[in-house]
């Protein structure tokens, strides 16, 4: 079956440059067994016209022109209505600021606007209109609210020299799209799921601790794509600033030894464990029961550590063969190599393996890039892009591990 057999994509062309290569976009969503409709802005229409769009596609395509006329239609909404996925492409910057700011004063505004389905921005614009705080911070808005934004590529631009903001080719979109979970298929019904996030706290005494860079953003993801995939989840975690998604059952841990105790009591009730926390793999010998002062005569602490408890070794010994185990590797060098040392050592289904030495990344952002690796040896990079889409298509894997 093609990727986007009997599916519905509403295309939205806005006025870029790149906009001639929508009409090939189009074409290739069309072998991909989708039925294709085009919104065009007037802009895009400067630079190619609806009747292309409506011979590629053999469907009416809708502009401003033909918006509020009085027939007693209601264009937009009809559009939105029909529509099983919306791909803005290309996408300039004015008008992911419109869809950002939940503007509406256009057909293509107001069709986004009133779209409840699944939304995909691919940008294009120059790299400095790319690169300005205003674009970030509207990309960063759009993803908050769920929707997918393609990075663009960095390669010659109309202007004449090379930066990002270039628009993807058509069959680079058409890729990207097919790794994303877009249709919310229950592919985890009926399952239960244990996420562990967060960074682990090991106290030295009443005031201090130590803990893992982690802001525990990547374990609540995956808690809320897994029950919107179907999935009974609890969700162990560390302190964190976040809000669990509502309906997951929560369960506050702080040290290592807690998530181990939580963990192991739990696993068995569990078809499946994703283990995105940042476990501190040391703890202090002994925690001092007030405050360690600072004094004139101390100018050096010496502190001694010992190894926490696995807790993947540990689930290791009592899983069943009818579960599904996932762990997730922060690595600075030699992210591959050591992924797949921990994978076997664990003995996991799968393991998510992340280059945290990358400062556009991993602790503390919105975003990641991370490889997937398989006991079999596959391994499968995903594309720099935000955690909520990287959850998903985690689910969506540990859904196909279970098959």
């Amino acid at each position: 079956m093609a990727m986007f057999e009997e599916k519905h994509i509403t295309l939205t062309v806005s006025g870029s440059v790149a906009s001639y290569k929508a009409a090939t976009l189009a074409r290739e969503l069309q072998r991909a067994g989708a039925t294709v409709r085009v919104v065009l802005t007037a802009s895009a229409a400067k630079f190619v016209t609806a009747a292309t769009f409506a011979a590629l596609t053999k469907q009416p395509v809708l502009t401003d022109d033909g918006w509020w006329r009085a027939d007693g239609q209601i264009s937009h909404i009809e559009l939105a209505d029909w529509t099983d996925l919306a791909l803005a492409a290309p996408a300039s910057a004015n008008l992911m600021a419109q869809f950002a700011n939940g503007l509406a004063d256009d057909v293509a505004s107001a069709t986004w606007l009133a779209t409840a389905a699944p939304k995909v921005v691919v940008p294009a614009m120059n790299t400095h209109m790319w690169q300005a705080p205003a674009t970030q911070r509207n990309r960063r808005q759009l993803t908050a609210d769920g929707v997918h934004v393609l990075l663009p590529a960095t390669g010659p631009l109309a202007e004449g020299y090379s930066g990002q903001g270039r628009f993807l080719e058509p069959a680079e979109i058409v890729r990207q799209l097919a790794q994303l979970p877009l249709f919310g298929a229950q592919t985890l019904a009926g399952k239960r799921v244990l996420v562990t996030a967060g960074g682990t706290r090991e106290r030295l005494d009443p005031v201090r601790f130590l803990t893992n860079d982690s802001s525990g953003k990547m374990g609540y993801a995956v808690a809320a794509a897994a029950q919107q995939a179907g999935a009974t989840v609890t969700l162990i975690t560390a302190p964190t600033k976040l809000t669990a998604p509502a309906g997951v059952t929560v369960v506050p841990i702080q040290s290592t030894t807690d998530l181990a105790q939580a963990v192991l009591e739990r696993f068995p009730a569990n078809d499946a464990l994703v283990m995105a926390a940042a476990v501190a793999d040391f703890q202090p010998v002994a925690v001092a029961d007030q405050k360690i002062k600072k004094t004139p005569a101390n100018d050096e602490f010496i502190l001694k550590l010992k190894k926490t408890p696995d807790i993947l070794k540990a689930v290791a010994k009592i899983k069943r063969a009818d579960q599904v185990t996932v762990g997730f590797a922060a690595e600075t060098q030699n992210v591959l190599a050591n992924g797949e040392k921990k994978l076997q050592s664990k003995h996991l289904d799968m393991l998510v393996a992340n280059d945290v030495s990358r400062a556009d990344i991993g602790f503390n952002g919105d975003e990641n890039q991370v490889t997937f690796i398989l006991p079999n040896g596959v391994t499968d990079q995903t594309p720099k892009t935000s955690k909520k889409v990287i959850a998903r298509v985690l689910v969506d894997r540990v859904a196909q591990l279970f098959k």
